[in-house]
Formats: C-alpha cells, structure tokens, sequence
C-alpha cells in the first residue's frame, strides 16, 4: 500500500519537469471496470454542440490497440452514440466523437467482460464497435478541438504509471543511435521503480536518459536492493555482473560477499548453490536486481566501487554511491517489503539444518540395524533394505513389543540377460558414511561382469529413505527385463493406494504402465493400518510436476531408467511366500558408459501415533470472524483464510499483517489459536517483489498460455498461468513453476510471522513444495515452543486434470509434520466404503486425524475415524451437538479402538455396520456406522473384560444429539434400530 502511495505522489513531481507527458492519476474506482475497463483518458471539449477531436498520446504497452473497444461517456455516464478512432497505434490515436455540449468527456480504452468460471476468468477484451462510415466521413476533417487532461487508472494498483508508459518509437529509435555499436544499454534504478517491461523502454528512461552511475541510501543492517535495466541492442549471451568491494574515502569497506546479482547466483531451495546463465533477445530489457546487505555494524558514510556488467565479451562499468546513514534496522528492513528488502529471503538457507522434529527421537544405529521412532530399518550388505519393521499397535494409539515385518525378503534388483539368465552381483565397499540424529547415510557398490551399481542410502528421522542408484554398463549389454523387486510380508499388505487404485482393500493383481503424459503416477503405498511401505521411482532429472488442476500443464517427466519409452510398469500380486511389487522396465539395452539412475524413495509407515487428545482439544472454526462468537461456539482454534479483511491477498499475508496481529493478540487473550491460510501454489498479485521474479525468467513463475483477469493480462503480458481469483477484491493470482527459491522466501516469510505476528500455525490448501520446505517450515513454526499447527487440505486429485492421482500419495511426504488432514472437496463420504474412508480420508494408518469437508461430511461414518465435519466452513458444517457429547461423556483421555482392529471389544452381527470404541475407565463410547444397502437392526457382540465393565451394572443409552440421533434405550445392545448411511453413538456406563 505504501508503495502504491509513493507511486502516486511520484505521478506530480514528475510530470512537473516534463509538460509533454500527460497526467496520471487515480480514479479511486470511480466507474465499473468490468464493463469499462481499468482504464481511461479525460477530455475536455469547450466548444458547443458538435463533434470533437482529441489526440491522445496514451504511450500503451498491450500490443494491438487498435483491436480493443473505445468506449465514450459523458460527465453523466450517458454512453456516446456516434464515435470513431484513427490512426491508433500503441503511441496515440486520433478520437472523433459527438459532443452534445462542451465539458469533461470520458475516453475508456480498454473494455472487457469476464468469461469463464467467477474464481477463474477469461478476461476477454471488447472488439470495435462499427463505425457509421457516413458520420465518419463527416466529421473526418475536424481539428483537434479537445484536449486530453489527464490519463486514469480505476486505482493506483492498476496504474501504468511510470514504468509501463512506452517511449515512442523515434524516442527508443534516437537511444539506440546514441549508442550505436555497442551491444546493450543499462539504466540503473531505483528499487521503488521495478523494472516490468520486457520489451519496451520505459518513458521515464527517456526522460532521465542512460547513465553510468547510479546512487542510493541504505540504513545500517538494511537488505537493500536496487536493478541495472540492460537493453539488448544485440542478442546478448552469458549476461552477468561482477562487482568488488564498497569503499568509503577513510577506508571502511561493505565487502563484496554482501552483494549479489539475483539473476545469476543465489542458493536453491534444497540448499545447494544456484547459478543461472541468463541470455536476452535482441530489443528486450533485462532487469538484474542487485542485492546489497548491509552489515549493522557498518560505519555510516559514503561507499562507492563499480559494478562491471558483462556480455558478449563486452562490458560497462557502473559506478555506485551508497549512502548509508547512522540509522540501525534491527529487522534488515523487510517491515517495509515495498521496498524490496526481502528479496535476500530468495536465498535464504534457515532451518535447513536436518535437526530432529517433535515428536519425532534422535535416530541409533546399532550395526546395520537404524532405530527411530516406532520403526526399525536394517541394511543389507548390498546397501538395500533388508527388513523394515514397526512397533505401533492395531489401534495406533500405543507400541508392541512384538515388531510388525514388512518385508518377506531383502529388497533386490534382477537384471536379466535373458529370460533364464542375469547379472550376478559381487557387493563391495559397503559402508555407513555418517551417523547423525536427524540423517544416516551409506554407499555400497555392487559389481557384475556388465555393470557397476553405485548405491547412495540416507534414512532420516521421519521415515523417509532416499536412494540414488547408479548403474554404469562396462560393456555393451542387452537385457530383456530389469526387475526391481520389493517382496513384502504378506501380513502387512492388507491394503493399497496408487498407481490408479483408489484408497482400499489391496486387489489380488494390479497392472500399471507408466502414461506420464496423462497420470501424475509414480508411486504406491501397500500396507496395514500400523504397518506400511509407500514407494515412489525416479531418476536424476526428476522434476516435481504441478498439481491440482494444472498437473496437465507441467507433468512427470518419464524416468528414462523406470520408463524405458513407456516400456516399464509395475505388477502387484501374491507370489509364492510373499506379497511381490515387481516394478519391470523391460526390454533394453545399453552401450559402454552409458549410465542411468535408478532411484527411488521410501516412507515408512505409520510416522507416529495417533494424537486423540489434539484432535478432541483443537476444535477448528473456519472463518474469519467475532472472536467472542467464535470461542461460545466451542472452537479453540481459529483458521483464517485468504480473501478476509486481514488476510486479503492469496498466499501473501503481508501487506494486512498490522490488522492481523492485532486480531491474533486478542484471540490468544481470550484462549483461542490463530492459524492462517498461506502456501505456495499460486502467488497473488499484489505481491511487491512480483517484478523481480518476472526477472528470473520461470523460475518462480511456471510458464503458460497467459490469459485470466484483465490485470495479468496488462501487467504481466504473457507466459504465465492464471491461477485462482477472489472477483469481491480483484485479488489475481499466477501459478508457482514448482521447486525454486520462491520456497526459501516463503520459510523466511513463516518465520516472521512467526516471531512479528503470532500465528500458531498455517493452513495448506495443498501444496507444491516438497519435504525439504516442509521439514523447515515444521520447525519456525514450532521455534520456542510455539504451536506450530499445520493443517492440510485437499481436493480430490483423482480426476483427469490432476492426473489421476491420490491425495494421500500426492502429500504422503508432508504427512510427518501435519497435525490434521481435511479431505476434501470432491471426496465422496456416501459412495465409498469404509477401507476408503480409512485409507484416503482418515489418515489414521499415518498416524493422523482428520475432518470432513465435502457436502459437510457424513457425521454418522466420520465419528467411527474420530472426524467431524469443520465449524464455519458453511452454514451446515456443525459438529457443536457431537462437541457437546464429546465433552459431556469427557472424551479426553478416552482410549480409541477403532473397528479396524481385533481388539476392538465391540462389534455388530452386520458386517456392513461397524462400531468403533472410546474406553474409559467405568464408561465407554460407541460409534456405530452403516454401510448398509437398506435400514437395518443391529446387535452388539460385547467383550465385557476389555471394557472393564459388567454388563448387569451398565446401561447402553443414546443420548439426544442434535440433528444427529434421538434419545434412546438399549438394553443388552439388542436390536438397535440404524439407518441407511447414518449411525448411532452409544453411551455404556
């Protein structure tokens, strides 16, 4: 907002020194721009009644004025019948018009509708109107009469001014002779004039003309940043910039390594050094944002030292004066985003230390066998998994003594020669490199007479198993299959989710091949509820795709190791004393040298326990709203979403972070939490560094069609996806490319929520990150005992425009440091059966607890998982009536046997109704669920020992619960009435 002030006080002290330029300035939406468009020019017209002509010199970036509609209005919006344009160019255009009386007439020049769905528009633009060639040939020979007073945005967001004004074609035309022979042109600028042009010069840098300096003020501790414009007047290649050290005049010094070009180097989201080579077409602009971070214990005084900027074997040296005052920012700065200051974030390394997460323990290695928590993972000498082991019980609310097997026998590869005949390996070198809390690592190398088979292993203390196999031919060979087989324990494999199978009872066989360009599949997971294996397979080019509704747009790269020219696949059945995945590729070959990588990825499940207490304790209300209101409801936590007064703009809740503080202060002095809602798929708009990440090209922003509401349209141009849009704000957001240093900004951004604002957690509304920002987001959001509570929501992914895919394999990586699911529109709790609801939607066989969102869920099959609907998320989304029996029968602390487990004490006659227990000590809750075709009766088998109760000193009533079940009484649990998709919780004391 501050910046969009300073732009407008800029629009005078400007134009002041340059009368040739007209106006600009705000119309504070004084008209309707989706109708009108966002903006206009204001003529006046002092003659009497007839026919006016105005020249305007409107300086348009879009490309093709002269397609787009001109709409004529008077001072009372009355629309002018007869008008025409001429000679419209980007530059100007001649505008003939009836002009009833003289006075102020409104020219608006960029009209539009919107088209498409409200949160996803098209933005179409408004084509010429016919013209009434007889009126036309009339008036053609009328002087200019009007004169234009000034051009107006519908707000200072939408303003073009300064640096989308185009200089003409002589001006741009008389720059480039000034400069014959050279290979490009810099303008040095200021960091509050972003550079957003990629093709035109700006007029401004008509107005100020080149230079080979360039001069600014910095505090002490300051993230400082300013840009070097390069206009290509030849194809440049390898465009970089070097730079030394800052001086002053009495030798104190800004060193160098303080200084970065973020264009060409930086630190990548994973941590590894980044360096990008950046090229630029003939006639485009470049703009390379430097990035100075002053130290705080800098002396003030003036520095100065060069800049030399490189190209082509040609370079320009310009000169800089940083003026740093005595002032000492103790934050850098980045209170004041507008002014660029949190662009360092882009390269920030916080929180990427591997250090152990709550509630996660250090991990121990004892031999070859590595410990962490509920779960055992010993290596063989090959390097691969031998066996895999948890510790958890049925119900996941407690450990065994005795360990659950995953695997029947090791993990292996077979690379068959023939169908009769393979590679036999020798293992050498096998050896545990390091042994940290957070990490274990080994290498092994296995050799055959055809092949070397470097392996990497990295076991971190979630669960998660990294591996890199490279496989280099030592001589020419052909195969007729390689085989990598994972022989599971037929005991845990009693269910499966992936690779096109929904969520449920494993199928005796299942055959899938890789379809990339369809399937956002690589991965399965096969499994108990307290015992399982998720797997994924990719190779050393692997790119995470774009989700949730945009997988098509950026999908899998086929693995050419995996794939084999869609030649691989995978089949899943019984085979002999195991349960064998066998993931195939087929027929191949490969010539002396020739390498490919065979990597996968492992996730051992469950990741924890189940947290019954959070989830009875953590009641979330989803909406912004009366904090009063919100705790006499029951909620104690609140989740603000975007589009809300402090929380405006998607996934950037910076510039309302005033209002929102103030809101979370309150909220914590009355008991309640406040999470917010903010990730990274799609960026919104109003983002002030959205400029310098146009800068770096896709990195940050994923490439596309361009299109969506009118403002991209104006302001980003092209090469871009429209994401979602808010029509009650005009909030437009653009899609995130995927893994790039956007993530680090957005750890840094948590942070600082974190320690400026108080929130007690985020909300997901999925994601596009992978574990590395999740791990680190996990742990500045927990930094001194704060809540840390995240959440994630999904839409059902499994629908062709998201591949196909599961949105427990889609997030399955993020599942260790989530505190609740929310599954999610589109997840249908009527239709599926109860292996689905465990599978997909619960999220129990992960050690989760999850809600409800679709329709408002089914309150009746949710309670036998622990799950109700969500508080605020529409008007009937109310679990308050099962709040008040929870805490009526006193839940906390209550131990949760779910149906799913043998020494679950109660079951029914009904194999399609199925109960699930809360136990306490001298009562006990049961939920009864149907998946029944019809009404039915049920009976209730009872273990009265693992109750703990004695039937002839207990009733078995159903309390009264609003909207959910009449009171009731049921002696002996005889013949209890239960209908068609409902259900029944009962109360034995």
């Amino acid at each position: 907002m501050k910046f969009r002030l300073f732009l407008l006080v800029c629009l005078f002290g400007q134009m002041s020194l340059h009368a040739q330029i007209v106006k600009y300035t705000n119309g504070n939406n004084s008209w309707n721009p989706d109708s009108l468009g966002n903006h206009r020019a204001i003529v006046q017209y002092n003659g009497v009644e007839g026919v006016a002509h105005v020249k305007i010199d409107w300086r348009r970036r879009d490309e093709h004025p002269e397609l787009k509609r001109i709409i004529i209005q008077d001072a009372n919006g009355k629309t002018i019948a007869n008008s025409s344009a001429e000679r419209v160019t980007r530059e100007s255009a001649d505008i003939y018009f009836e002009a009833p009386s003289k006075g102020k007439y409104f020219v608006y020049y960029m009209p539009y509708k919107n088209e498409g769905r409200s949160n996803y528009p098209k933005g179409v633009y408004l084509k010429p109107n016919a013209i009434n060639t007889s009126w036309q040939a009339k008036v053609k020979g009328t002087s200019i009469n009007s004169a234009v007073v000034e051009i107006q945005s519908i707000d200072a967001f939408n303003s073009f001014y300064p640096m989308e004004v185009i200089a003409t074609a002589k001006e741009t035309a008389s720059m480039k002779a000034k400069h014959a022979g050279q290979s490009f042109i810099v303008f040095p600028e200021d960091r509050m004039f972003p550079i957003k042009m990629p093709k035109d010069l700006p007029y401004r840098w008509i107005q100020k003309r080149s230079a080979d300096t360039f001069s600014g003020t910095a505090n002490r501790g300051e993230n400082y940043a300013f840009q070097l414009g390069v206009y290509a007047l030849d194809d440049l290649n390898n465009l970089n910039i070097a730079f030394g050290d800052l001086k002053t005049s009495t030798g104190k010094v800004i060193s160098a390594r303080y200084i970065n070009c973020l264009n060409t180097n930086g630190t990548g989201y994973d941590n590894k050094p980044l360096t990008k080579k950046v090229n630029v077409v003939s006639g485009n602009i470049q703009p390379m944002w430097i990035t100075v971070d002053v130290p705080k214990g800098t002396s003030a005084g003036i520095y100065t030292g060069k800049l030399i900027v490189k190209a082509n074997g040609k370079s320009k040296n310009i000169a800089v004066k940083l003026t740093v005052t005595n002032s000492v920012l103790t934050d850098a700065g980045v209170g004041e985003p507008e002014k660029q200051t949190r662009l360092t974030w882009l390269n920030s390394t916080l929180a990427q230390s591997n250090t152990v997460v709550a509630p996660y323990t250090p991990l121990s290695v004892e031999g070859n066998v590595i410990s962490l928590l509920g779960r055992k993972f010993e290596i063989n000498t090959d390097g691969f998994p031998k066996q895999i082991q948890t510790l958890f019980n049925a119900e996941m609310t407690g450990y065994t003594d005795k360990p659950n097997n995953i695997l029947a026998e090791p993990i292996h590869f077979h690379f068959f020669n023939t169908p009769k005949t393979q590679e036999k390996f020798t293992t050498s070198n096998f050896q545990i490199l390091s042994k940290e809390a957070g990490t274990v690592k080994w290498t092994a190398t296995n050799t055959s007479e055809n092949l070397k088979m470097d392996l990497e292993g990295a076991l971190e203390f979630d669960g998660y198993v990294h591996y890199v196999v490279k496989v280099t031919a030592l001589k020419d060979v052909e195969f007729s299959n390689v085989d990598f087989h994972i022989p599971f324990d037929k005991g845990s494999t009693k269910y499966l989710m992936g690779l096109g199978e929904k969520g449920g009872v494993r199928p005796d066989t299942v055959k899938w091949k890789w379809d990339v360009a369809h399937k956002n599949q690589d991965a399965v997971w096969i499994g108990n509820v307290n015992a399982g294996l998720y797997y994924n397979l990719r190779d050393e080019n692997y790119v995470r795709p774009l989700n949730t509704n945009f997988y098509l747009q950026k999908p899998l790269l086929l693995p050419k190791s995996w794939g084999n020219d869609n030649n691989g696949g995978i089949q899943i059945n019984v085979k002999g004393s195991s349960m064998l995945a066998d993931n195939f590729t087929g027929a191949r070959s490969m010539k002396k040298g020739e390498v490919l990588y065979y990597n996968f990825n492992l996730l051992i499940t469950p990741f924890h326990l189940i947290d019954t207490n959070f989830q009875w304790d953590n009641r979330f209300y989803h909406k912004y709203g009366n904090l009063d209101s919100i705790k006499s409801n029951g909620a104690t936590v609140v989740n603000i979403h975007h589009a809300t007064p402090i929380n405006p703009w998607i996934n950037y809740p910076f510039i309302e972070w005033k209002k929102m503080k103030n809101y979370i202060g309150d909220a914590h002095s009355k008991g309640l939490k406040v999470k917010i809602y903010n990730t990274v798929r799609e960026l919104s708009n109003h983002a002030y560094e959205w400029p310098a990440l146009r800068s770096l090209g896709t990195e940050v922003y994923s490439p596309g069609n361009g299109g969506g509401f009118s403002w991209l349209q104006e302001h980003i141009d092209s090469n871009y996806i429209a994401a979602w849009f808010v029509p009650e704000i005009k909030d437009a957001a653009i899609i995130n490319s995927g893994m790039n240093r956007w993530h680090n900004y957005y750890v840094e951004g948590m942070n600082w929520l974190v320690k400026n604002v108080g929130i007690d957690g985020v909300y997901l509304d999925d994601v596009a990150f992978d574990r590395v920002t999740m791990k680190r987001i996990k742990r500045v959001l927990t930094q001194d005992n704060h809540p840390g509570i995240i959440d994630l929501h999904s839409a059902n992914q499994y629908n062709k425009s998201d591949g196909f895919n599961n949105s427990a394999i889609l997030y399955m990586e993020h599942f260790p440091y989530l505190n609740r699911l929310w599954f999610g529109e589109y997840f249908d709790y009527e239709k599926n059966n109860p292996d689905f609801f465990l599978t997909e939607v619960s999220g129990i066989p992960f050690g989760l607890m999850g809600e409800m969102l679709q329709d408002d869920g089914n309150q009746w099959r949710g309670m036998i998982y622990g799950m109700t609907s969500r508080l605020g998320w529409s008007d009937k989304s109310d679990p308050k009536p099962l709040w008040k029996t929870w805490d009526s029968f006193g839940i906390k602390d209550s131990e949760l046997i779910g149906y799913w487990s043998d020494n679950c004490p109660v079951k029914t006659d009904n194999p399609k109704v199925l109960a699930s227990v809360y136990k306490k000590k001298g009562k006990t809750m049961i939920a009864i669920a149907s998946w029944a075709d019809t009404d039915v009766k049920v009976n209730l088998n009872i273990n009265w020992n693992k109750l703990g109760l004695d039937p002839d000193q207990v009733k078995i009533t159903a309390p009264a619960i609003d909207k959910f079940q009449a009171a009731g009484s049921f002696p002996g649990g005889k013949s209890i009435p239960v209908e068609k998709a409902k259900g029944l919780i009962l109360i034995v004391e």
